[in-house]
């Protein structure tokens, strides 16, 4: 099992990731057509820590 606040460190660090290759090279995917988008991967980030960060408080 990861060490506490290990996941989101990794969510952290896969999501910084695919936002560098959004700035690079974007994705292509459905609202990430621009470079610009990049932003969108960051709000997708926040909340998806923070439901790591929660679901880890009641674990």
């Amino acid at each position: 099992m990861l060490v506490k606040g290990g996941m989101t460190k990794l969510l952290a660090l896969v999501i910084i990731g695919i936002m560098l290759i959004q700035i690079v090279k974007p994705l292509g995917w459905p609202g990430l057509k621009r470079r610009s988008d990049f932003w969108k991967l960051a709000l997708l980030a926040m909340a998806a820590i923070s439901l790591a960060a929660v679901l880890g408080h009641w674990a």
